[in-house]
């Protein structure tokens, strides 16, 4: 979903895209990693891959910190080989929901469960393996080309006339479009950390939910908000997970629009489809 989109605005500003997927190699396979990006020889590798099933990481653990840990490292490990940069692709799942301001980057990561902590080690092993790396941390994605929550609402809402949707669990829905537009800028300096990058402002799911039928004009299903305990998952979740692009505005960028702008988008671009 994201990758498609960062191959999209590479492409657009003129770089020399190859796009990379499972079936080329196993990035939990160390060797055959590191010979895949050392045959390539990029200047940057940008990592969207991950398991990001957080009910699947919690059954298996293993999955989670194969690919999300050891498989992060593996790609940095390939990209310091050729001295290329990495952008890893992280999430506001590091964080624990404690807080009630947005998060920045200079809040300490307390993951609440195996995503979040699978993801926070690969972001410190890419750090550790790779003296060029970027770590991009996003939240609530979804986009016009691969399963999402917008699509699963819409899907639902063919057949149900009410919705039950958690409420008490609030954060910033992202446009991948609009995340994978302000990669090519970042990767053409130096400045190598951490960054916050998601549209702005902050909602529930249930907002969330209730806003893309409105926008998709089904007016005729109504969204039940409930407490996060009745809904079956095996995950805990940060109740608050707004992520703040502090880092960014110390530089003088300008944040991201608003999410409900940005859902707009998103709704047009599929009914162009």
């Amino acid at each position: 979903m994201l990758g498609t989109d960062v191959c999209s605005e590479f492409t657009r500003h003129g770089h020399e895209v190859i796009p990379v997927t499972s079936g080329h190699f196993d990035i939990g396979d160390t060797d055959a990693t590191v010979k895949a990006i050392r045959e390539i020889a990029p200047d940057v590798v940008v990592h969207t891959a991950a398991y990001t099933d957080v009910d699947g990481c919690e059954r298996n653990p293993e999955i989670a910190h194969r690919v999300n840990a050891l498989g992060t490292w593996n790609v940095a490990a390939g990209c310091a080989s050729v001295n290329a940069a990495i952008v890893v692709i992280s999430t506001d799942f590091v964080f624990d929901g404690a807080k009630s301001a947005p998060y920045t980057e200079f809040d300490a990561p307390n993951p609440l469960g195996v995503y979040g902590a699978s993801k926070l080690e690969g972001e410190r092993l890419a750090a550790g393996g790779c003296p060029r790396h970027y770590i991009v941390r996003t939240s609530w994605l979804y986009g016009t080309a691969g399963k999402c929550f917008p699509q699963t609402m819409l899907r639902l809402a063919q057949t149900r006339p009410e919705l039950s949707v958690v409420a008490d669990q609030i954060g910033t829905p992202t446009f991948t479009l609009d995340l994978a537009a302000t990669l090519p800028e970042l990767v053409r300096f130096p400045l190598y950390g951490t960054y916050h990058i998601a549209n702005s402002g902050q909602t529930s799911w249930a907002g969330f939910a209730k806003a893309i039928l409105e926008a998709a004009g089904k007016h005729d299903v109504s969204i039940k908000p409930i407490p996060s305990e009745e809904w079956p998952s095996p995950t805990k979740r940060p109740r608050f997970s707004v992520l703040r692009g502090y880092v960014r505005e110390l530089q003088g960028k300008e944040p991201l629009r608003p999410w409900e702008e940005a859902l707009a988008a998103y709704t047009a671009a599929m009914n162009a489809k």
